[in-house]
């Protein structure tokens, strides 16, 4: 079961795409519910503009918020459902 867990490094920095195809930016950070240790969302850096037209939450500091939900696969690029964006 180990294998299936992805450290905190190895997500860093890695490109968000959809499932189209179409870049998100970059994982910056990881937020997540200290208590139960549950994973809230993906704070991205670098965002493009398509990433800016979506209604995505925002931090505090304005940096937008990926759902940890809408996430499909963590390979070479954190992949993730456009659908569960909106």
């Amino acid at each position: 079961m180990q294998g299936d867990k992805n450290p905190f490094k190895s997500i860093v920095g890695k490109m968000i795409v959809t499932k189209e195809g179409k870049r998100l930016g970059f994982v910056r950070d990881v937020t997540f519910e200290t208590k139960s240790g549950e994973l809230i969302s993906l704070v991205v850096k670098d965002s493009t503009p398509y990433t800016r037209n979506l209604n995505l939450e925002k931090t505090s500091s304005n940096e937008l918020l990926v759902p940890y939900n809408s996430i499909i696969a963590i390979g070479d690029f954190v992949i993730v459902s456009e659908e569960d964006l909106v």
